[in-house]
């Protein structure tokens, strides 16, 4: 069992935007001969350390993958009790996140969701709007290919109706036609369960960012285990293509 986590180095050192799979409440569930429902239900306790320790630190950004356009293949009986979680916890945790200056918002083709859940999120969405804290992201009916497809089927209208020609699409542009427009690129994953992948999450968004593989089952996922993420993307040198003596010596002209 690994020990204690070593304190994070600096505020500075922190991540903007942190990106996590929240994988292994199935695993979890069938180790302890419980059902998949409550293996669900009991990852909802990592999701209010994570935001609780964001918010404390001062992470701009937490963005959480919770449901993949794919998952909708699972067994009915588990995609009607996720939906019914998502439907309660939305219920149960706005108030909290709404008081601690939390904005939540869903990201993902919420079209696929019931007109209840779509109501209820809408509602969420408009009551925490104008708060300035952590910035929630839920990841629901997700998938990075849809929101690069969907990005470009944005642009290619506005291509065809005359208000953008296709020689002023950029990386920017582009950008600001995906889920998260508005936010900074993910600086850290963190994916738990043991897999290595990125599982069609964020594509465009995980670019340049350090991934962080937790053995942690999702709902076995703690604090000193953030921490130990946190402290790993510390240590990172993170150089954007560049190379270790250019960010040494910033100010040497970049050679073309």
């Amino acid at each position: 069992m690994s020990g204690p986590a070593p304190p994070i180095a600096s505020p500075e050192s922190l991540p903007h935007h942190v990106a996590i799979t929240m994988d292994g409440n199935g695993r979890w569930a069938a180790a302890r001969g419980l059902t998949r429902s409550t293996g669900h239900e009991a990852g909802l306790v990592p999701v209010r350390l994570c935001v609780e320790e964001c918010s404390e630190l001062g992470v701009e950004a937490l963005t959480l993958f919770a449901f993949s356009s794919e998952n909708w293949s699972r067994p009915a009986e588990e995609v009607a009790s996720l939906m019914g979680l998502f439907l309660s916890a939305i219920d149960r945790e706005v108030d909290e996140l709404d008081r601690k200056g939390v904005r939540l918002r869903i990201i993902g083709n919420r079209q696929a969701l019931s007109v209840r859940l779509q109501a209820r999120i809408a509602s969420a969405e408009q009551r925490t709007a104008a708060n300035r804290g952590l910035k929630l992201q839920l990841a629901v009916s997700y998938g990075g290919r849809w929101d690069i497809v969907q990005a470009a089927r944005k642009l290619a209208g506005e291509c065809a109706s005359g208000r953008l020609r296709p020689d002023e699409i950029d990386e920017r542009r582009f950008a600001g036609a995906l889920e998260l427009a508005d936010l900074p690129d993910a600086d850290l994953l963190i994916r738990t369960g043991g897999e290595r992948r990125i599982s069609n999450f964020l594509l465009w968004n995980l670019a340049y960012a350090e991934l962080y593989f937790s053995e942690r089952l999702w709902p076995d996922f703690d604090r000193a285990e953030l921490t130990r993420a946190l402290q790993f993307f510390a240590g990172r040198e993170r150089r954007f293509g560049l190379t270790g003596g250019q960010l040494q010596a910033p100010h040497l002209p970049v050679s073309q």
